[in-house]
């Protein structure tokens, strides 16, 4: 939340499998106690579960929607938001902070940077080998290139894991020695 650090990703199926193999890359990359917040997704709460065996400070924040709003075409009307549900899973985590903002934002920014995700576009990945690596750039061009407005620095540099702003050359050359 603080450096807008991004410690994980992953591209797979939505289930458990997936979803354990994830938690796992999380937990090994963290050496602090968390505080995590997840949607409603049952196979998250149990891989949390298993991969931290309760240390961790974990919530999840079901939103709740109503009916949608429109005529006879229902398919591309919105739906209202009618709340959300706060449930603490595991430790002590701070309520103010049982939020999944943070990483609907950086799905949003993801999506704005990379034309992948756009169907109907000749960006659009086609294969998967090439979508998993325009994915890896976007997220240590993200990480070790971009100064954000409000931090002024890059997330890797407040986060203290880098002491300069890098170029993605500089970076390619680090990953190949």
């Amino acid at each position: 939340m603080d450096s807008k650090l991004i410690v994980s990703w992953f591209v797979g199926n939505r289930d458990a499998e997936s979803a354990y193999e994830f938690i796992q890359d999380v937990k090994s990359r963290i050496t602090n106690r968390l505080q995590l917040t997840t949607d409603g997704f049952k196979p998250s709460l149990t891989a949390v579960e298993a991969t931290f065996e309760g240390d961790i400070d974990f919530a999840q924040l079901v939103k709740i929607y109503g009916s949608a709003q429109g005529g006879n075409d229902k398919r591309y009307s919105s739906v209202e938001y009618a709340g959300a549900k706060k449930t603490i899973i595991d430790g002590r985590p701070d309520e103010a902070h049982i939020s999944t903002s943070y990483v609907e934002r950086q799905k949003l920014t993801m999506r704005m940077h990379m034309r992948r995700f756009m169907r109907l576009t000749n960006g659009f990945s086609k294969k998967v080998e090439n979508h998993c690596h325009a994915i890896a750039l976007h997220f240590v061009y993200y990480n070790f290139c971009k100064v954000h407005k409000t931090l002024r620095v890059t997330p890797a540099m407040e986060a203290q894991l880098a002491t300069r702003l890098m170029t993605i050359q500089q970076l390619v050359e680090l990953t190949d020695k």
